[in-house]
């Protein structure tokens, strides 16, 4: 994508995240997006070519910038346990500063009919892979439980993380990032810990 586009897709897509996390797919339409955005709705059109290409791309951004930002809080980490207790660390913020993404993408999980399915999985992959290397690390360093599935347990920890997320930021909005971490890291490190 030209970096002349960068700041109208970003107003797009962040029109786009905002409606469909309020009202789902099926109740945000394009008029509404480009509304909100404030921009034409041939722009839409030019860059995609329905609702559902342009709820896919902003799908794949942001869940590339959710690995990208996992990728990048483990860098440096000594070891297993510290790259996972990064890793909790990094999704609490993410889905702090990107409320309405986490809930779009929480909601998104659940339809297996729609046409973005496979590239969620794909993208999941990825995502829950940095996971499951932190995993491996701390296994290979005696750290972890040798018995782990790894990627069953990678999942379940990213799950872990997002639900305690949502209901913090749902029913407990004055506690900082910071207590929620600590409560629950050792939540995380206790299920996988040797």
């Amino acid at each position: 994508m030209p970096q002349a586009h960068s700041a109208t897709i970003d107003r797009l897509f962040s029109a786009a995240v905002e409606l469909l996390g309020e009202r789902g797919y099926a109740g945000a339409t394009i008029d509404d997006i480009v509304e909100r955005a404030g921009i034409a709705k041939g722009t839409v059109y030019y860059h995609f070519r329905s609702k559902s290409e342009l709820v896919s791309a902003l799908l794949d951004d942001g869940l590339r910038r959710l690995a990208a930002s996992f990728r990048s809080e483990i860098e440096g980490a000594q070891g297993g346990a510290a790259a996972l207790r990064a890793l909790v660390h990094a999704e609490l913020a993410y889905i702090e500063r990107y409320q309405a993404f986490a809930k779009l993408v929480m909601s998104e999980m659940w339809h297996a009919d729609r046409d973005w399915r496979d590239s969620l999985g794909t993208l999941r992959e990825e995502y829950v892979g940095v996971f499951a290397g932190a995993l491996s690390r701390g296994i290979a360093e005696g750290a972890f439980r040798a018995d782990l599935d790894v990627q069953t347990t990678a999942s379940t920890v990213f799950g872990m993380i997002a639900t305690a997320a949502l209901d913090w930021l749902a029913f407990d909005r004055e506690a900082a990032l910071d207590v929620v971490e600590r409560r629950l890291a050792p939540l995380v490190m206790g299920a996988v810990k040797a």
